[in-house]
């Protein structure tokens, strides 16, 4: 789960956006004739009221029984468009908010229906469907209407508005003046958090201080009962993983079956995720290093493993000193180029375009790593962006998390993290700033989550995944009373749909038939 990496702030890899663009398996061609709109049974709420004012309990009644209009949104989907209160604590106050949503219907002999989250957080889940049928395997195609949304804060949900395309600009990939951690740069870094945060709150308004996971949770239970299933099929990648741990917790007998893959657990506080992330593409650009020199026939490099992450820090070193100008005028600092870097370690697919950027770089040109950073930032060759992911992001972290701003904590933390990753790991570091004076307090407190209750639950986990390492699904494994780990053994981010049939078909088998693994297959 990666988002972040600009020369404002820390990079803390909390998302899988790149999931959306790597998974596209199990797409389906065939078309269906579907009615311009269809209506969907609503099944009985069962949010507990218990406490609340006979007005909020009257609005959450009123919210589980709306009836969604889905209508042809061409290419064989549905689109609808939800309500949900603004303040789950005090639904009958301030005006509800949006979510959209997009379906596939099922291809065959429908079970029910599947929800899928490609993880973020502040990706786009209906983007996610539309493009790769939420990563879907055809086998659950076939057996469950595949349903995609964005969450409150994203895409065409009412969503979190910030800056205009320049003034983004300016944030993700400015180049702060001073070394890291000085005092130069920490006022710059400061400054450019505060300034986000007023732009936040004066284009976004109340929404931006209840975008939190919670939320989302309970919104997703919302639309369990909308479309009219007792129990919810779910499938989340990446942070995807922490709405569906949460949702479990919250609604345990609302479970059905709910496969998490890539796990950001809810336990970790962000300097837990800050460290084991900077380990975990430190490992993956190692593994990278070890491919180019023994398999890569046009890898950039020669001599050892040790020598290359040497030849890379040493680049790092060298944009961050001597900028590279771009041809829109846009200057290459260490922390795009990083950016640029972790942009295909999300994938051994992906890892030839490293050799095509290092290349680029040392021959003085910034075009390839501005073409890979704009890649993870949605913004395209025209300077738009079309997604509101990036300030998204920022918006549920800052509610997620709580920040330790204390500077004699952030340099302690700097050196353990360089200590463990010490290529990536400064760039990870001064975490506390992430959120300098937000508008929004933070609403959760990270802690274990047990879902007492629950149906079984798969916990997917790839032993070398960058973004959210391994350690993370073992923990929530043992965490869940109910969990159950599946791990595969590879590199990259998420193992469903990219890595094997040992995988995908224990993950099929599990939402066909109901079949859980007696033991980690260990794939």
């Amino acid at each position: 789960m990666t988002r972040r990496l600009t020369g404002v702030q820390s990079l803390r890899a909390v998302a899988a956006a790149v999931v959306a663009a790597v998974l596209l398996v199990g797409c389906t061609t065939s078309q269906h004739k579907l009615p311009t709109q269809t209506s969907t049974p609503v099944a009985s709420p069962t949010a507990s009221v218990e406490g609340m004012s006979p007005a909020d309990a009257e609005a959450v009644q009123g919210f589980y029984t709306q009836r969604l209009v889905w209508s042809d949104c061409s290419g064989g989907f549905l689109c609808a468009t939800a309500k949900a209160p603004l303040d789950w604590q005090h639904p009958s106050e301030g005006a509800p908010i949006s979510l959209a949503l997009i379906r596939k219907p099922a291809t065959g002999a429908k079970q029910g229906s599947l929800f899928v989250n490609p993880g973020g957080p502040g990706v786009s889940g209906v983007d996610f469907v539309r493009n790769s049928v939420g990563a879907t395997s055809a086998t659950l195609q076939k057996n469950f209407d595949v349903i995609g949304w964005d969450p409150r804060g994203v895409g065409r949900s009412s969503a979190v508005k910030c800056y205009d395309d320049k003034g983004l600009d300016g944030f993700l990939y400015g180049i702060l003046p001073g070394e890291r951690g000085s005092p130069e740069w920490l006022a710059a870094s400061k400054q450019a958090t505060t300034s986000l945060g007023q732009a936040c709150a004066q284009n976004t308004g109340a929404l931006l201080g209840h975008v939190d996971t919670v939320s989302t949770a309970r919104d997703l239970d919302m639309l369990r009962a909308n479309v009219g299933d007792a129990k919810l099929n779910y499938l989340g990648f990446s942070y995807g993983t922490m709405i569906g741990a949460i949702y479990a917790d919250l609604f345990p007998k609302n479970v059905g079956r709910m496969t998490l893959d890539g796990v950001v657990d809810p336990a970790s506080s962000y300097d837990d995720l800050t460290e084991l992330q900077a380990k975990g593409f430190e490992s993956n650009l190692r593994a990278y290093a070890q491919w180019c020199l023994t398999k890569d026939k046009t890898c950039p490099f020669e001599g050892s493993v040790d020598g290359v992450m040497t030849a890379i820090s040493g680049l790092l070193d060298k944009v961050q000193q001597n900028p590279i100008k771009n041809a829109d005028g846009r200057m290459l600092g260490a922390s795009t180029m990083l950016l640029a870097i972790i942009m295909p370690l999300y994938t051994t697919a992906n890892w030839p375009e490293l050799d095509i950027l290092f290349k680029d770089v040392n021959a003085g040109s910034a075009k390839v790593a501005f073409i890979l950073a704009d890649q993870y930032n949605d913004r395209n060759q025209q300077g738009k962006y079309t997604t509101n992911t990036a300030v998204a992001f920022q918006a549920i972290d800052c509610l997620d998390y709580t920040f330790d701003t204390d500077l004699a904590h952030m340099q302690s933390e700097a050196r353990r993290v360089a200590q463990v990753a010490p290529v990536m790991g400064p760039f990870f570091s001064y975490g506390g700033i992430t959120c300098w004076n937000w508008p929004a307090k933070p609403v959760r407190t990270p802690a274990p989550v047990h879902a007492t209750g629950s149906a079984p639950i798969l916990v997917l986990g790839t032993t070398n995944d960058p973004a959210t390492p391994y350690q993370q699904s073992v923990n929530l494994a043992k965490s869940l009373d109910n969990g159950h780990l599946v791990t595969w053994n590879g590199s990259g981010h998420t193992a469903y749909g990219r890595s094997n049939s040992c995988v995908s078909n224990t993950v099929d088998d599990y939402f066909v038939k109901g079949s859980v693994p007696p033991q980690d297959p260990d794939c």
